[in-house]
């Protein structure tokens, strides 16, 4: 396919099914474009010292709540850092195929970093809203100084923040992204590569725009607190899937979030015995896990894995299995080949580390 092609190809992927998959799981460093709590406005210069006699209103602390210019500059320059680092990945992944491919290990400790950072935004951002300056109808003790720092930096510079965080999304990819990039490394070749990449950034990019501008607007009304807290919350959902996907946090019922993706998804299945003494095991790949989420085998014999989908654009599309990612089909079905193995459990997730499934090998 020519780059034209997979350009398209990637626009279509992103739009229809890289939406929701990348918002969810990169949408959190989006929280990171939110304005600070608005301090009443003060002068500047003048001595260090408590000012009791200014005390701001509602409107001072959160504004107007309309989008601005500033909203419009934040929103795109992350849109622009996205869009920069994934077409740089995609030509590096087609011109240097799977020597720049991310591993599970690393994409794991990758989505801990990212839920850690989104945690950090959140904590920060209520607790400048808990800020005696900010709460109407009581004097400000604070001094009156001017800001230095990175704080200084990050609200002077909404353009380099979300620059900043833009790019860093392609270090936490969502599993249809893992699809895009094996798609960047099959090309082979830079130009296809980045053209993937690039198509299915701006695929995505409508509902990145619409979540940080909604994000930027609530950041100045009332409903500030409840979409920090709902960041806090993305961020230890995206911290367990690290933890999940890197096989470092104890499982709960074969899902990131134990009983409450399903009782079918824990359900036993013993392996089958195929031509040549190849056991074989049916795990059907669902937007809601894999079915089913346990399943035994005889430990020393060779065992084939069919992992199968129907109209599945989540992301269990994405399979780590053993340390090598296996991408499926929307409707279809992969093979997965694995030698004897001694008796234990081995484990899989998808692309994300939000599902996982298990194949107990016991002893003859």
């Amino acid at each position: 396919m020519g780059p034209v092609a997979l350009f398209a190809g990637g626009f279509a992927a992103g739009l229809a099914a890289g939406t929701a998959s990348c918002t969810a799981v990169q949408g959190g460093l989006l929280v990171g474009l939110t304005r600070p709590s608005r301090s009443p406005t003060r002068p500047e210069p003048g001595p260090v010292g408590p000012d009791p006699s200014r005390s701001p209103s509602p409107a001072a602390c959160h504004g107007s709540g309309r989008p601005t210019a500033t909203d419009a500059i934040a929103v795109g320059a992350f849109l622009a850092g996205r869009l920069a680092s994934h077409t740089l990945a995609g030509a590096l992944l087609g011109m240097a195929g799977s020597a720049v491919r991310l591993g599970a290990p690393v994409r794991a400790a990758l989505l801990v970093g990212a839920g850690l950072m989104v945690m950090v935004f959140a904590i920060g951002l209520l607790r400048r809203r808990e800020a005696p300056g900010c709460s109407p109808g009581r004097p400000d003790p604070r001094p009156v100084v001017r800001a230095t720092g990175p704080s200084a930096w990050a609200a002077r510079s909404p353009a380099r923040r979300g620059l900043s965080l833009g790019a860093a999304t392609v270090l936490v990819p969502c599993g249809v992204t893992i699809s895009m990039e094996v798609a960047a490394v099959s090309t082979g070749s830079a130009l296809a590569g980045a053209a993937a990449m690039a198509g299915f950034v701006l695929g995505t990019a409508p509902a990145f725009a619409v979540l940080g501008l909604l994000l930027r607007r609530l950041s100045s009304t009332r409903l500030a607190a409840l979409t920090e807290v709902v960041a806090l919350i993305a961020g230890l959902v995206t911290v367990s899937s690290g933890l999940r996907l890197g096989g470092w946090l104890p499982e709960l019922g074969g899902t990131a979030f134990g009983l409450a993706a399903g009782a079918g998804t824990r359900a036993n299945t013993a392996a089958s015995a195929g031509p040549g003494g190849v056991q074989q095991i049916t795990v059907w790949a669902t937007e809601r896990g894999f079915r089913p989420g346990i399943a035994t085998a005889r430990a020393g014999r060779p065992l084939e894995i069919v992992f199968r989908t129907r109209d599945n654009h989540g992301c269990t599309r994405t399979v780590s299995v053993d340390g090598d990612d296996v991408v499926l089909p929307v409707t279809g079905q992969g093979v997965v080949r694995l030698a004897s193995r001694p008796p234990g459990d081995l484990r899989y997730a998808c692309g994300m580390g939000m599902y996982t499934g298990f194949i107990r090998f016991t002893a003859p």
